[in-house]
């Protein structure tokens, strides 16, 4: 039986999946990441390249490195509006007739670029398959006209695939979400906002076979937006002249970095050592400020939902469940904002970054005959998952997966010059290591190297007979280990009770345990850097701001010994804050040092 790939081709990152004994897996390339970032770099010299090296070249030559691309494909030169054109570092086209795209000295189609990405796909999942790939299910927005569509079938096959079906985003993102297990009508909606795209999608299912009652949305609205109009409001406060498009690269590399971060933080430092080859520039950008640029963005979905809704005769109320789809719905103020439309909070149990191609796999491999139909075997009882450092759970398939299912993550390590690292596995729903129960443990070895570079990927796999099998290898030498451990299922419904109730009855006080060692860790390593840097510097730096920056440090260890939380998060900011030159000084040192 011939495996089917499935993909989804997306504005920011794409993805390459298969059916795997029934399992769908994505496919991680040779940096060990399944996101492959949907960038294609034209160097003077050689051949064209997509994926993570791609974009570490926008911001050192912008100009020759084409970015969120599914936004053009098929498309018309006058279908993109000229301050679309303006905000863009490469050059597209302005006339009539098929769009395209300046870049490496000649002009390309969308469809050509994008097939460039396709073809890093393909090769990814042939070296990670040990076989040659040739046919594809490939995803695109509900909201895609006939144009796009055969455009990215195009795509599919300038790559060299043979396209057997071109499916939905919202009907492979269903499938993931496990929403054809539903009762045998359900009516279902999917809010998929990503980086170029978006659409709201309203399916019914009946019997097994997804139908799309109504779909709505803009191909051309999405993260992107967000992201340019964050960078129109930050450039603003740069002092220098008119920023060059090597500058504005930079810039807008670290502001989408900072966007990510606030999601889980409420402000992140942005420094940015010699921005204009002299001068740096700094800034402290919060949640606040991020979702009053993203707020206009979100509203414009607005519309699009009351719509969709209508046009189903449907009200909020009669949907049985809603999902998202796409990075810029891990939001808060996404996920605020479509509570509030549609009256219901929505299902979080997917990784809204992969679910379409986990969808898309599924797709696939029920086209190769790989999947003739679902059967629900079991579910694990309680979250499996591994210590962490500061002893911290963290945990990698959370309690009620349907088995057979396979998760992981990469890992590195805290201290400097590790030769190992230890994996302990959890069993349990406490936030600290020592309240869950240990199901076993073993070492993996690699080379000593600084804290933060090694990088150890762990891979939890439960079989159909709910045998947990773990493998943890170091991505650099290829060294691995992998360990059988008891049964991830058979575990008593007494104990699985009295861990539940455990965990609701410590819930606040893991919870506050949890926030503290993860405001402890950074203190210390924050501490630790600081005096480094101190001892690095030497007399460069005025006797006064060591001493002031020693007060700060001395503050943050004062806070330490009282476990007040705000309190030692309010040191850590000030120290921070205060060390922002230091710290760009450091660099400059280390940089004419290694020149």
């Amino acid at each position: 039986m011939e495996q089917i790939v499935g993909i989804d081709l997306g504005t920011t990152n794409s993805l390459i999946g298969v059916m795997d004994a029934g399992i769908p897996i994505l496919l991680a390339g040779a940096d060990g990441a399944r996101l492959t970032p949907s960038i294609v770099h034209f160097p003077a010299q050689g051949e064209p390249f997509a994926g993570s090296a791609a974009g570490r070249m926008r911001a050192i030559d912008p100009g020759s490195t084409v970015y969120s691309v599914k936004r053009f494909i098929g498309l018309r030169g006058e279908d993109v509006a000229a301050d679309e054109r303006q905000v863009l570092p490469y050059r597209i086209s302005r006339g009539k007739g098929p769009l395209r795209i300046n870049a490496g000295n000649r002009e390309y189609s969308p469809e050509e670029i994008s097939a460039i990405i396709l073809k890093k796909l393909k090769q990814d999942a042939e070296t990670a398959l040990g076989h040659a790939v040739e046919r594809a299910v490939i995803t695109v927005p509900a909201y895609f006209n006939d144009a796009q569509r055969n455009a990215t079938n195009r795509a599919g096959e300038l790559a060299g695939f043979r396209v057997e079906r071109i499916v939905n985003e919202p009907t492979a993102a269903a499938l993931a979400y496990g929403l054809d297990k539903l009762k045998a009508r359900a009516r279902i909606g999917v809010y998929d906002l990503g980086g170029g795209t978006f659409d709201i999608s309203l399916l019914e299912l009946n019997d097994g076979v997804f139908e799309v009652l109504a779909t709505n949305g803009n191909t051309r609205l999405g993260g992107d937006d967000i992201d340019a109009a964050l960078l129109e409001r930050v450039r603003q406060r740069i002092k220098q002249g008119k920023p060059s498009p090597t500058m504005l690269a930079r810039l807008r590399d670290a502001l989408i970095a900072a966007k990510h971060r606030l999601s889980e933080e409420s402000s992140v430092a942005v420094d940015l050592p010699f921005l204009d080859g002299q001068e740096s520039f700094q800034l402290v950008l919060t949640r606040d400020e991020l979702e009053e640029v993203a707020r206009p963005v979100i509203e414009r979905t607005r519309l699009h939902c009351q719509r969709v809704l209508a046009d189903a005769r449907l009200t909020a109320s009669d949907l049985d469940a809603l999902i998202l789809v796409g990075g810029v719905t891990r939001m808060p103020l996404v996920r605020r904002f479509v509570t509030e439309v549609f009256g219901r909070a929505p299902n979080l149990s997917q990784n809204p970054d992969e679910a379409v191609a986990m969808g898309a796999a599924i797709q696939a491999g029920i086209l190769s005959g790989a999947v003739r139909e679902v059967v629900l075997l079991d579910i694990t009882p309680l979250s499996l998952g591994i210590e962490t450092f500061g002893g911290l759970m963290n945990v990698i398939i959370p309690r009620n997966s349907t088995i057979p299912t396979k998760a992981g993550e990469m890992f590195t390590t805290a201290v400097s010059n590790q030769k190992a690292m230890t994996i302990k596995v959890l069993q349990g729903e406490r936030e600290m290591a020592r309240d869950n129960w240990k199901l076993g443990e073993f070492e993996i070895d690699f080379e000593a190297a600084p804290k933060g570079v090694p990088r150890v990927g762990v891979q939890f796999e439960i079989d159909v007979n709910g045998i947990l099998h773990v493998l943890a290898r170091d991505t650099k030498t290829g060294r691995e280990k992998i360990i059988e451990m008891q049964s991830a299922v058979d575990v008593s419904d007494e104990a699985v009770e009295a861990m539940l109730a455990d965990s609701l009855e410590h819930a606040f006080e893991d919870v506050n345990e949890r926030i503290w060692t993860e405001t402890r860790l950074k203190s210390e390593e924050m501490l630790a850097a600081v005096e480094a840097a101190l001892q690095l510097m030497g007399d460069e730096i005025e006797t006064a701001e060591q001493n002031r920056i020693r007060a700060l440090a001395g503050a943050v260890r004062a806070a330490l010994e009282t476990r007040d939380v705000a309190r030692l998060k309010k040191e850590n900011q000030a120290l921070d804050e205060s060390t922002q030159t230091l710290a760009a000084i450091v660099i400059e040192k280390s940089m004419r040092m290694a020149g």
